[in-house]
């Protein structure tokens, strides 16, 4: 089937679009005569009705076709990829519309092509429907209520750069081209190359492939593989080639636009999110994609795409036949199961503002089973890497309620220390095995310390991934200013750390109090790490600059370490002793 055709019945003459180029299907002449007959009805389109003349019609039909399809062109073009607004009704949540289009279109002109874009219909989407699913609203996820998700405005050149990067689809017997909107539609059948341009043969193969498994993962297409290796395939493939990535998040935007299944829905939102954790989309990419995220934000969104879904889905059925009871039993089932999409949506949202600036996952190793499951049970359960300090410690209060610090903080601190990093050259200096810290990160994020490292600089680099991965830093940055600017005055200084919310000071005092302990001179005799050097290492992971001007960044850079040196040898420590 070619991609994106709708055929409302499947008919043998589709086989002569391969084996036949003198015949067409039905489908494909009555899409003809459809189209030919929208076009005509503008009077200023210059349109003239078939003639029964054979040589006439074929001529005239012909110049018909190119008018009808330079304007459907133009209309799709202008309609699709404008901005990254809230979507104008439940059966497009996921598209790529804007409200300045309705208001465009209402300010058409009296000629014809002002009338025939202010018509709804213009853009016609002819992407297969999904299957089953329908349903009611899942279960919660867990919420997010200490974060403030930034919303990025629109961007007026999503068009040009979708123009420009979009691969150029046909379908049908005259190869029309697939609009913009129907190329990031949901789409039942496979694609032939890829998304986005590329004169990468290996990335045009690839591209195909991984498309195959985007739909096996989200039950668009029978596999024989089960899913979770589905989606390990997926995330190798993209994290050992990067050309992939961009045509990854592409992909799963299409199949996630106008999806009426909703498990496949939910499906293709967690492949986006299990991705996220791996590696990030390209700059140029990126805008788009969170402008793509941030019209699922809303929780409102959710109840219109269930109430869309639940609409089709029982046309479908009453279309089949099903008794009422049966429809009332299928939509009970899909209730129970699931979470909203606003709680993927603002998952990857935060994944994808930590992951532009972590990066692609580090190491020689390739991704886990273990590493993916860990990156799906993120999405309702927030790891101990990478949240706010707010969110560990409700996530630790299941397991420890009578602590005041995070476990991860004390645990991997004291592992240090029990592992000789107080005595180890250019501790904090000196990297881990970026495989061995991957694989400490993932067994301490499920609560587990292991008895079998030697060496100090593991867990000494994974406590400043800890930090550093901090949603919020643990110097927040309302506290920033005052931090620079009283960076030579001790007693202004210690004023700042006092002023800090309750959690942030013990956090923050116990990471001073642990540096003190390197600080200190029969350790520096070992280390070669002193006061200098220590603040030189550990200011960038509790002192977040967020300006983008290089001169800031590195007079800032100086006055970070002149602060965090001035709360390494003049701050008190001595309470954090007893607390844990």
């Amino acid at each position: 089937m070619s991609e994106g055709s709708v055929p409302r019945a499947r008919s043998p003459l589709n086989s002569l679009k391969k084996h036949g180029g003198h015949s067409a299907s039905r489908e494909d002449i009555s899409a003809s005569n459809r189209s030919l007959y929208r076009a005509g009805s503008g009077s200023n389109h210059g349109d003239i009705p078939l003639s029964p003349l054979a040589s006439d019609g074929m001529v005239r039909q012909k110049r018909t076709y190119e008018k009808v399809d330079t304007l459907e062109k133009s209309i799709t073009s202008q309609n699709s990829m404008s901005s990254p607004e809230p979507p104008m009704s439940p059966s497009q949540a996921g598209t790529l519309e804007s409200k300045a289009q309705s208001e465009s279109s209402s300010h058409g002109g009296g000629n014809g092509h002002g009338g025939t874009r202010g018509s709804p219909h213009r853009v016609i989407v002819t992407g297969d429907r999904g299957e089953g699913g329908g349903g009611g609203k899942g279960g919660m996820g867990y919420q997010y209520p200490y974060t403030t998700l930034c919303k990025p405005p629109p961007d007026a050149n999503m068009v040009d750069w979708a123009s420009k990067n979009l691969n150029q689809h046909t379908q049908g017997l005259f190869r029309r081209r697939v609009s913009i909107s129907n190329m990031l539609s949901w789409n039942r059948g496979s694609i032939k190359k890829p998304m986005l341009i590329t004169s990468d043969r290996t990335v045009k193969k690839e591209a195909c492939e991984m498309f195959k498994l985007v739909q096996a993962y989200m039950g668009d297409r029978p596999a024989r593989l089960e899913r979770r290796h589905a989606a390990l395939l997926v995330v190798t493939k993209c994290w050992g080639m990067q050309g992939l990535r961009d045509e990854l998040y592409v992909q799963l935007v299409r199949q996630t636009t106008d999806n009426l299944n909703l498990r496949s829905l939910e499906a293709g939102w967690e492949l986006m999110a299990i991705s996220l954790a791996f590696f990030s989309p390209s700059p140029k990419f990126r805008r788009y994609l969170e402008g793509y995220i941030q019209r699922h934000l809303e929780p409102s969104n959710d109840k219109k795409i269930m109430q869309h879904i639940m609409e089709q889905q029982d046309m479908k059925n009453k279309k089949n036949s099903k008794s009422r009871k049966k429809r009332k039993q299928n939509n009970e089932e899909e209730e129970e199961e699931g979470l909203p999409i606003s709680t993927y949506a603002k998952y990857c949202y935060r994944k994808l503002q930590k992951v532009a600036v972590t990066g692609v996952k580090k190491g020689l190793r390739k991704p886990t089973l273990e590493e993916l499951d860990q990156g799906r049970k993120a999405i309702v359960t927030p790891s101990l890497f990478g949240s706010a300090l707010e969110e560990i410690m409700e996530r630790q209060s299941e397991r420890f309620p009578e602590r005041r610090l995070p476990w991860v903080q004390v645990q991997l601190s004291q592992y240090v220390l029990a592992l000789g990093g107080a005595q180890t050259e250019g501790i904090f200096r000196v990297p881990g095995d970026i495989d061995e810290v991957n694989a400490l990160k993932l067994q301490v994020d499920q609560w587990n310390i292991p008895e079998n490292l030697g060496d100090p600089n593991v867990p000494a680099s994974l406590l400043k991934l800890w930090y550093r991965e901090l949603e919020e830093p643990v110097i927040p940055q309302t506290f920033y200013k005052q931090c620079v600017s009283n960076y030579e005055d001790p007693e202004a200084a210690i004023s700042v750390v006092q002023s800090l919310p309750e959690l942030s000071r013990l956090v923050l005092c116990y990471f001073i109090h642990f540096l003190q302990v390197f600080a200190q001179p029969v350790n520096v005799s070992k280390t070669k790490m002193d006061v200098n050097n220590l603040a030189m290492v550990m200011a960038p992971n509790c002192l977040r600059c967020q300006s983008d001007d290089p001169r800031i960044i590195f007079e800032n850079t100086r006055k970070e370490m002149s602060f965090l040196r001035m709360l390494i040898v003049h701050l008190d420590t001595s309470f954090v002793k007893g607390i844990i």
